[in-house]
């Protein structure tokens, strides 16, 4: 995990965030992302040609990694893909995207972190195994307070018409979009190896310390 001390930071407009440096980004436009995951898959694997065997591993969680980013109107998607000596590539991502929502009145909803928190919903596991989610408010050093989901959930695939979900480590952080009401940044963490929930939680809660909005 040394190779995560060193950091990458990434500026969009209105904000910029710090990820990994070995992380992945890529354009997520449906036009263009094949390309671009190709391209870089390829560069990657030149530098590091013990990765060759997983390529297509590589290249089909990034393409799920990019759909699900443009879905969801994020401006920035960064991936990690790596192998550190084990059977199976280690994957997760990190987006972040602007939201906001109204009530049925039309009127915005509260970006306040108390209100956000209040409303989202905690779910306990009830045996082992079970998918289960925590809400709570954290400190963006330099931003101010957020609300945050965390846990092991099960997230519907996108455009499924069977109505599968797929279970992932997820994490969701609220940040208030200043002078613009009812607008949040949400930066979302995920990945499906949940035997390292606990570190991904932490690589996740690290990356968004970093968040900071920009003039």
């Amino acid at each position: 995990m040394a190779r995560y001390m060193e950091t990458l930071t990434v500026e969009r407009g209105g904000f910029r965030i710090k990820v990994p440096e070995s992380w992945w980004e890529f354009d997520v436009r449906p036009e263009s992302r094949d390309d671009s995951i190709r391209r870089m898959v390829t560069e990657r694997v030149r530098q590091r040609p013990e990765l060759e065997q997983y390529r297509d591993t590589y290249v089909d969680f990034l393409r799920r990694a990019a759909a699900d980013a443009w879905k969801s109107g994020a401006l920035y998607c960064g991936c990690m893909a790596e192998n550190f000596g084990g059977d199976t590539p280690i994957t997760g991502s990190v987006t972040v995207s602007l939201v906001g929502g109204r009530n049925e009145r039309g009127e915005p909803l509260s970006n306040d972190p108390a209100a956000i928190a209040s409303q989202l919903a905690v779910k306990e596991a009830k045996r082992e195994g079970d998918s289960w989610r925590k809400v709570t408010t954290v400190d963006i050093p330099g931003v101010g307070p957020a609300a945050r989901t965390y846990g092991i959930e099960d997230i519907a695939v996108p455009g499924d018409e069977l109505n599968r979900t797929v279970r992932a480590v997820l994490m969701q952080t609220y940040i208030p979009v200043p002078g613009q009401e009812g607008k949040v940044a949400l930066v979302a963490g995920s990945s499906q190896v949940l035997d390292l929930a606990d570190s991904f939680f932490d690589i996740f809660d690290a990356i968004t310390s970093t968040f900071r909005f920009t003039a």
